[in-house]
């Protein structure tokens, strides 16, 4: 092999068989999508290890992207059961799947995951590192900490979510800001938590270097996650958030010098006043790097619906440029989603990410709207299902209220507008009270 990561042949000049899948999927240029690899703006986590893998591409100019978080717990450490989610989530064509386990049979599980994945798999090896070593978190050392991200690697992860950004001077922002929520992010908290108690830097960032090594090896895509991203519309868009993505901007370009692909973790809990703003930030902090949003949720108050609070958010972020988004389920907050959550969780940041993707004009997504309109005015029921975002569901609520007259439903029944519209542009009565057809 004469080159190290995507992004190393992207350099050379090399068009990998990664690159050849992405542009044919994406209807992009191969020449457009190296060029892109090369700078940074668009990434393909394919792990080497990862054989099962169907590659795809995040970036610029590519189709937004969404992610579903899964994985075993101390309170659900069913790893089986875990596993049926992950099959119907790879079922419902999800382009990556991040295992957040933090308890119990994690290796198994990991190491199943990634063996029976087509889509891209992500992980956060400090979730992992209490569980891994059955230490306290203080009694972990930094060494220990990158030896589970080498473990991930060397199991055949795509990327890995680090919180390298959250270095003793970002710390020090935070504390002089009183926030509402503090850290919501789980790494964040840890990490944060394991500098105070042990008074030491934060060893993602103190052994940056070595990390990148450990990724450059097995070509694995780093996500610098956002530790301060804010956890209520209040913190949202402030110091200690912007300070951290200054830092997350320049660990990025001391990647990429290393060729390791680099993609920017955003906000959770953000105003949809701000949510353009911030992405605008972060491509211009980042230099074009990918960014992959975590919802943004755009109100506080919605327990049991952030799937909506999150798909809103979603939407316009992707509008905005937002390249990647983290799917959020109606259990955001309250528990660990069973699988008719995540089933929602999925739908909902499909359609943000296509609503983004029309706004962005990228190739095919007009035409998938176009084509359903055309169904609906022929009245085309078959034609329509097979279009929906959620076939089954669109055939279910069909049958569990069939309509007298074919070319209705039981919303209108003959004062369909469509029915009645196709009726007279074809010269015919409207027959509304009679029953002749």
């Amino acid at each position: 092999m004469d080159y190290t990561t995507q992004m190393d042949a992207a350099k050379k000049g090399i068009i990998t068989k990664e690159m050849e899948v992405v542009a044919e999927k994406e209807r992009m240029d191969i020449e457009v999508l190296r060029s892109r690899i090369a700078e940074g703006k668009i990434v393909i986590p394919a792990n080497k290890k990862h054989n099962s893998l169907s590659p795809e591409g995040i970036g610029e100019g590519l189709k937004t992207k969404i992610n579903v978080n899964l994985g075993i717990s101390r309170d659900c450490p069913n790893v089986d059961a875990e596993l049926e989610k992950v099959k119907s989530a790879i079922d419902m064509d999800v382009e990556a799947i991040m295992d957040l386990s933090s308890f119990g049979k994690t290796e198994e599980f990991r190491r199943r995951l990634v063996e029976m994945s087509s889509a891209i798999v992500g992980t956060v090896p400090v979730y992992d590192a209490v569980g891994f070593y059955d230490k306290e978190l203080k009694d972990i050392t930094s060494k220990e900490f990158l030896d589970v991200a080498r473990k991930h690697g060397e199991d055949g992860v795509d990327f890995i979510t680090v919180h390298a950004g959250m270095n003793r001077r970002t710390a020090e922002v935070f504390k002089k800001n009183n926030r509402v929520t503090n850290i919501v992010s789980r790494g964040g908290s840890l990490l944060y938590a394991w500098m105070e108690l042990n008074n030491k830097e934060n060893p993602f960032y103190e052994y940056y270097d070595e990390l990148l090594d450990i990724c450059e090896e097995y070509d694995m895509t780093i996500s610098l996650g956002d530790a301060l991203r804010p956890g209520s519309i209040e913190d949202g868009t402030d110091g200690p958030q912007i300070e951290e993505l200054i830092v997350l901007g320049e660990l990025a370009k001391r990647a990429w010098e290393r060729n390791v692909q680099v993609m920017i973790e955003g906000p959770g809990h953000i105003a949809i006043e701000e949510i353009e703003a911030n992405v605008l930030l972060e491509k211009k902090l980042c230099c074009g790097a990918p960014f992959y949003v975590l919802g943004p949720i755009v109100t506080d108050i919605a327990p049991g619906y952030d799937h909506i609070t999150s798909a809103i958010g979603g939407a316009i972020a992707a509008s905005s440029g937002a390249d990647f988004l983290c799917y959020v389920t109606p259990a955001e907050h309250l528990r660990l989603p069973d699988l008719d959550d995540m089933k929602e969780g999925i739908i909902a940041s499909k359609i943000a990410a296509h609503v983004g993707d029309l706004a962005k004009g990228l190739p095919g997504a007009k035409e998938w709207d176009l084509e359903m309109s055309k169904a609906r005015r022929k009245l085309d029921w078959e034609k329509m299902f097979s279009l929906a975002i959620d076939e089954e569901k669109a055939r279910r609520y069909r049958k569990e209220s069939t309509p007298e007259h074919e070319d209705s439903c039981t919303m209108c029944g003959k004062m369909c507008s469509v029915r009645n519209m196709n009726r007279i542009m074809d010269g015919k009565d409207i027959n509304i009270l009679r029953n002749d057809d």
